[in-house]
């Protein structure tokens, strides 16, 4: 068994939110999902993870900033800790999803359902823009989802999220030594 008290506490800390963040995650996609609001056909800037994320990076990094490195946090400090509590969450979520998904096949179809649904409504103006081929082979694609496309979904959209939340929250705590 690895002895987390010899590991920095740019780890440490990070992770211990990441693990919390990660379960959260995931139960919070268990009650969109069984409250009829399927977490993957809401829109990408509306997702709770933006929340989620900008509330446990604020939290740990004030802890680093203000119980460990005595009121100093440098900017790289702070990516490095928001990068290994996205990695953290994507890992533990990603990985719960999957296994969800993969034994409720019924949370895959009702994503391929929905989807189909919001696709069909598409303008023909808007098929034509992006070109009916293209529009074909997303509707193909579609059809051939699955809980590892689901998973491999999610964990690459936290990336995303997480990147513009850890520049701005990195920048925000940040307290450099007067010199």
């Amino acid at each position: 068994m690895p002895d987390f008290s010899k590991w920095p506490l740019l780890l440490r800390v990070p992770l211990r939110y990441g693990l919390v963040a990660g379960l959260l995650g995931f139960v919070l996609l268990l009650i969109l999902y069984y409250t009829n609001h399927h977490p993957f056909i809401i829109p990408v800037f509306v997702d709770f993870r933006i929340a989620l994320f900008a509330i446990v990076f604020v939290f740990a990094l004030k802890e680093l900033r203000d119980y460990y490195y005595g009121g100093i946090l440098h900017f790289w400090q702070g990516m490095i800790a928001t990068l290994v509590i996205t990695l953290v969450f994507a890992i533990i979520a990603s990985g719960c999803l999957y296994l969800f998904a993969s034994n409720n096949q019924n949370f895959v179809q009702s994503y391929i359902d929905l989807s189909l649904e919001q696709v069909s409504a598409f303008a023909d103006e808007d098929i034509d823009r992006i070109g009916r081929d293209v529009y074909e082979a997303g509707i193909a694609s579609l059809k051939e989802a699955d809980a590892y496309f689901l998973a491999t979904r999610y964990f690459v959209q936290s990336f995303i999220i997480s990147f513009f939340l850890s520049i701005i929250i990195s920048v925000i705590l940040r307290r450099q030594p007067k010199l």
